[in-house]
């Protein structure tokens, strides 16, 4: 099986930042990213990137944003080159195609957070040195390595389960942006709710906020991702049907 995975692996890394034909497109639609939270982030707010939760921003969005570029031609790229039908036609497990194209786009998506993590750590030493290496804490450089690879993994799982059933790329990545930022705009939503409908919102909002453990909310949420990570992996198994597919 290992073997399996890991030819699948060296097929798709040749395909690496293809976007819809072209990894031009694909290269600028990450630098704007790249720059802001590597370059432009570090330079406004300094130490506080390594002593606050800055650093999560690259955890969170650097993974969803590499991941959602490359996971949508995972199988409706196939479909749309008329490869789908000579890949399922292979001897390689229906087990086998899956974890590897899944774990090329994590692996790409999560050594992507780690360097911007690294490159934001360089930026903030160097333009705001006072004679002593800032580094992260221990804990927040484990939060940034955890959190990176869970992202990286949802989006993964969520888009190849999107990929499956997606008669184009295009349609997929349209498909696979809406699920992601729809939760996103949701948790925005709780606090303007919180301070225009309920009463004393602003008060409990602030009650909320005094109350929170950090360290309990990063647990949980992390245990939230995992969860859901393992979830979308066993739906994307239970989804790929090879009979279903060549049919499809």
């Amino acid at each position: 099986m290992i073997n399996d995975i890991l030819t699948v692996m060296w097929k798709e890394r040749k395909g690496l930042l293809r976007y819809q034909g072209s990894r031009t497109r694909a290269v600028l639609g990450l630098l704007i990213p790249v720059v802001m939270l590597g370059i432009y982030l570090p330079l406004q707010i300094g130490r506080a990137l390594v002593e606050g939760p800055w650093s999560l921003l690259t955890s969170v969005f650097i993974p969803m944003m590499s991941v959602g570029m490359m996971i949508p031609e995972s199988f409706a790229g196939e479909r749309e080159r008329h490869t789908l039908g000579t890949l399922l036609a292979s001897r390689l497990p229906d087990e086998a195609i899956l974890f590897g194209k899944v774990a090329v786009a994590v692996g790409y998506a999560w050594g992507m957070a780690l360097m911007l993590l690294l490159v934001s750590l360089v930026m903030v030493n160097v333009t705001h040195w006072d004679g002593q290496v800032l580094l992260y804490t221990p804990i927040t450089a484990l939060v940034n390595v955890a959190l990176s690879l869970l992202m990286a993994s949802l989006v993964a799982g969520l888009g190849v389960l999107i990929s499956l059933r997606s008669a184009t790329v295009q349609g997929a990545q349209q498909t696979l942006m809406t699920a992601t930022l729809f939760p996103l705009v949701l948790l925005q939503m709780i606090p303007l709710l919180l301070l225009n409908v309920v009463p004393n919102g602003r008060a409990r909002l602030k009650e909320l906020v005094a109350a929170a453990n950090p360290t309990q909310i990063i647990l949980i949420v992390m245990a939230v991702l995992l969860v859901l990570d393992l979830g979308l992996l066993m739906a994307a198994l239970a989804r790929f049907k090879r009979a279903r597919l060549i049919l499809n």
